[in-house]
């Protein structure tokens, strides 16, 4: 885990999301926990809970993007999970454990992708001489030729063919390093994974099959192999990453990968306020207070089967997040209250913050769209007073309409530069600048019919 202090990870968050800084404050916390966390004696550590986090907040203030930023500064599995997807145990719907699952999945292959880089070099020495054997097949020996030969012979045939000067095969070698080969076809064999197709009539799915089936399946029928003519730098990386793939030792993969979950993986429940229980309801709510309760055991702590073994989740960081308009972090079960100690309130976006949004993240929108319309050959300017003017149109939009946040900008700046994006590769490179009366000549009409701007903007 990197050793990054709060001031640090807030900073780094800062790059990406604009202000929110008690939210950011919040999560430098608990992700700073975890490092403390394995510093602590042992017998101290497992009794060291993390303290998990609701953000609150209207859509479209960055939550879920402090979250992912978090899972990669942090390089720890991350799941985001919508709560309104899951029904409780029996019904038809996701099962509350499969989120656990799929972090676990996902941990996997990140480990694996990870082991795979770090035996390379290696992979790619033997693939260089699997390609030789190909680009030229080792000589069969003739059957009446040499079987009577005696051990001498054969001695002074090796003590003869050390003198001799580089063979064909290391000048071939040389060829292929240097890239001589590059346009040369070979016929190569690769295993075909074409799995058998098995339908399931279960309302519980294929995730509640704790079997692997793809597993199953592929032990039980033989590997096929097709042929395929690619060219020496594409069969080069196929037969690399076979090589590596092969290296790479799947128990140990699989035990990093649970160990990584157990320790540092990051959870994000979005739409947790859909879940609350609504009050004056009758009967059995099993995609509301039946999913909280599901819910309870895995934020507690419990140990959940998946295809690699059992997962504890006791120490797995939970956040969740929720614009709880209707509903209040109090009409949760009062045990999944106690579990979510640490509540944020994300305050509502303003013209401000989206010319900050516009400018200033590493991912900015205008700096995106700057990049899209260079591959054309147009060089895009948008000057200080368009920005101004974008922003407060998606301002007034959403005061009149729904509050989306910064997601606004994205559909004010797609019918902003909509002929613009059309006609890129026919008007050929030039200097496209964007002001504020373009901006006003595009958008005005439909920012002042409301009916229009509710269906457009």
């Amino acid at each position: 885990m990197k050793q990054l202090t709060p001031r640090e990870i807030i900073s780094e968050l800062d790059k990406y999301i604009i202000r929110q800084n008690d939210a950011k404050r919040s999560v430098a916390i608990a992700l700073r926990n975890r490092w403390r966390r394995q510093q602590v004696p042992k017998d101290l550590r497992d009794e060291i809970t993390p303290k998990n986090i609701i953000l609150i907040g209207p859509t479209g203030v960055g939550k879920t993007e402090i979250a992912r930023r978090l899972a990669r500064l942090a390089d720890s599995p991350f799941l985001k999970i919508e709560a309104s997807k899951f029904t409780e145990v029996g019904y038809v719907g996701r099962d509350v454990e499969s989120m656990v699952r799929d972090l676990t999945e996902l941990a996997v292959n990140m480990v694996k992708s990870e082991e795979q880089e770090s035996v390379k070099a290696k992979a790619q020495t033997i693939a260089e001489e699997h390609m030789l054997d190909i680009l030229l097949p080792p000589k069969k020996k003739s059957e009446d030729s040499k079987e009577a030969e005696s051990e001498e012979k054969m001695l002074e045939l090796v003590r003869k063919n050390a003198i001799e000067p580089p063979s064909t095969r290391e000048k071939i070698r040389k060829m292929l390093r240097e890239g001589k080969l590059d346009n040369r076809y070979v016929d190569l064999e690769v295993a075909e994974r074409a799995m058998p197709v098995v339908e399931i009539f279960s309302s519980v799915g294929l995730e509640e099959m704790d079997i692997n089936l793809k597993d199953m399946f592929g032990s039980m029928f033989p590997k096929k192999t097709k042929k395929r003519k690619v060219k020496v730098p594409e069969a080069m990386e196929i037969l690399t990453q076979e090589e590596a793939q092969r290296l790479v030792d799947m128990d140990k993969v699989v035990k990093k990968a649970i160990s990584k979950v157990e320790q540092t993986g990051i959870i994000f429940l979005d739409e947790i306020d859909k879940i609350t229980g609504r009050e004056g309801a009758y009967g059995p709510d099993v995609s509301r207070e039946g999913v909280q309760r599901d819910l309870l055991p895995i934020v507690e702590g419990c140990t959940v089967t998946t295809k690699y073994g059992m997962v504890k989740t006791d120490h797995i960081l939970f956040i969740a997040s929720g614009a709880f308009h209707t509903a209040k972090p109090s009409d949760l079960v009062p045990e999944l209250q106690g579990r979510f100690p640490i509540r944020v309130e994300l305050k509502s976006l303003g013209k401000d913050d989206f010319i900050r949004i516009l400018t200033e993240p590493k991912n900015a929108l205008i700096l995106q769209y700057k990049a899209l319309l260079k591959t054309e050959g147009i060089d895009l300017v948008f000057e200080d007073d368009a920005i101004s003017a974008i922003a407060e149109i998606a301002t007034e939009v959403n005061a009149r309409t729904e509050n989306i946040g910064a997601r606004r900008l994205y559909t004010v700046m797609e019918r902003l530069l909509d002929e613009i994006l059309f006609d890129a590769p026919d008007v050929g490179e030039q200097r496209i600048i964007i002001d504020a009366k373009y901006v006003y000549e595009r958008l005005k009409d439909i920012k002042d019919d409301e009916d229009l701007s509710r269906y457009i903007l």
